[in-house]
C-alpha cells in the first residue's frame, strides 16, 4: 500500500472524451513534432542549409517514426495477435470481440528508430543527394527532443510504468492498481532531454557535425545506452518476454549501441566549413 511519501497519479488521460477524444498523449506526441521543426530550422539557419528542404524532411520523418513505431509493436511485441488481425496493423480499430474504434495504442520506440533512419535514407536518395549520416546528424537532435514529450506521454497514459518499489518518490498508478512503482517515464524523459542538451551543445558549439556520423554515433550510444539500463526497472510489456534473460526493449538496443560505437570509432575527414 502507498504511504504518504508516494505520488499518487491518478491523472485521466483524456482532456476531452466528446464529440471526439483528445487525449494528453496525442497533444504531447504533436508537440514532439512540433518542436523538432522549429529545432531543426534552426538547425538549418546555422548550418545554411536549403529552407525548402525543412518541410519535405519533417513529412518523411513523421511517416517513418509512426509506420516504424507501429510495425515494430506489432511485429516485435504481439505478432501472437497480428498476425490473425493483419488490417488492425494500419486501421486504428479492432473488429475482435466487437467493433471499437482504439486508435493506435501500441507503439515502439525500436521500431520508430528504424523508420526514422529508413525515411531519412530515402529523403538523402530523393531530395538532399547527400550522405544520409548527413540529415541524420541533425534529426537525432530533434529526436532526443522528441522523446522526451513522448515518455511524458505515457506517464499521462499510466503505461510503460516500472517495477514495484519503496522509494519516497515512487508513483502509485491508480488506473492500474496500489503498487508503489518506478516512474521509468519521468526517469526516461529527463534522460532523454539532457541527451537533447548534450547533442544541441555538440553541434552548436563543438561543431562536431563537421565529422559526419559523429553525432548519431553519440545519439545512439546515449539514448539506448539508457534505454539498456532503464529496462531493468520496467515491467515486461508483453508476456513472453518474462522468460527472456534481458527483455525485447534491451535486446533491440544492443545493435543501436555496437552501430553507435562503431561510428565514434571510425575515422572520417573533417569537413570545412
Amino acid at each position: 500500500m502507498p504511504n504518504l511519501l508516494h505520488i499518487v497519479w491518478d491523472i485521466d488521460p483524456e482532456i476531452i472524451s466528446s464529440p471526439i477524444s483528445l487525449r494528453y498523449y496525442g497533444l504531447l506526441f504533436a508537440t514532439a513534432f512540433i518542436s523538432g521543426y522549429y529545432v531543426l530550422q534552426k538547425i538549418f539557419e546555422n548550418d545554411k542549409v536549403k529552407a525548402e528542404w525543412l518541410d519535405s524532411i519533417l513529412m518523411y520523418v513523421i511517416i517513418g517514426t509512426v509506420a516504424g513505431a507501429r510495425l515494430g509493436h506489432c511485429f516485435l511485441y504481439d505478432w501472437e495477435y497480428f498476425q490473425h488481425h493483419l488490417l488492425e496493423i494500419f486501421l486504428p480499430v479492432r473488429f475482435e470481440p466487437e467493433f471499437e474504434f482504439i486508435g493506435y495504442r501500441g507503439l515502439a520506440s525500436h521500431g520508430a528508430a528504424v523508420g526514422i533512419i529508413a525515411s531519412a535514407w530515402l529523403w538523402s536518395k530523393r531530395i538532399s543527394k547527400k550522405p544520409v549520416l548527413w540529415i541524420l546528424d541533425r534529426i537525432v537532435i530533434t529526436v532526443a527532443l522528441g522523446g522526451f514529450f513522448i515518455r511524458m506521454g505515457n506517464l499521462m497514459n499510466s503505461e510503460i510504468i516500472g517495477l514495484p518499489s519503496d522509494l519516497p518518490w515512487a508513483f502509485v498508478f491508480k488506473q492500474l492498481d496500489e503498487i508503489p512503482r518506478h516512474p521509468t517515464q519521468l526517469y526516461e524523459a529527463f534522460s532523454y532531454l539532457t541527451i537533447f542538451i548534450i547533442l544541441f551543445f555538440l553541434h552548436f558549439k563543438k561543431k562536431l557535425y563537421l565529422e559526419t556520423g559523429k553525432i548519431f554515433g553519440t545519439f545512439l550510444i546515449l539514448l539506448f545506452g539508457i534505454r539498456l539500463i532503464l529496462e531493468q526497472l520496467k515491467e515486461n510489456q508483453s508476456a513472453f518476454e518474462d522468460a527472456m534473460l534481458i527483455n525485447m526493449g534491451q535486446l533491440l538496443s544492443i545493435p543501436f549501441i555496437l552501430a553507435g560505437i562503431f561510428l565514434i570509432l571510425r575515422k572520417v575527414e573533417k569537413q570545412q566549413e
